[in-house]
């Protein structure tokens, strides 16, 4: 089994493959919002970290507050300049 990269672009079979279901199941989570992807074309294209999010939304929230946190400090520090 491969690594799911987070700035990776995957395509539906790639994903299917990677979370082991089946077409119909990506197909019911793209049309149920459930999993996030860009039309390109006739095809999607779903980004590595939206089928991380979908995974595991607790790793997806520590990265949110990681970032929120850097966000805020840089914030205190530019707001003197």
């Amino acid at each position: 089994m491969s690594e799911i990269k987070e700035n990776e672009v995957y395509t539906t079979e790639e994903t299917q493959e990677l979370l082991k279901v089946s077409n119909s199941t990506i197909k019911r989570m793209l049309k149920s919002g459930l999993l996030r992807a860009n039309k390109v074309g006739k095809q999607y294209r779903i980004l590595g970290h939206e089928i991380l999010r979908l995974v595991s939304p607790v790793v997806e929230q520590k990265a949110v507050d990681a970032y929120q946190k850097i966000k805020t400090k840089t914030r205190e520090k530019v707001k003197d300049w």
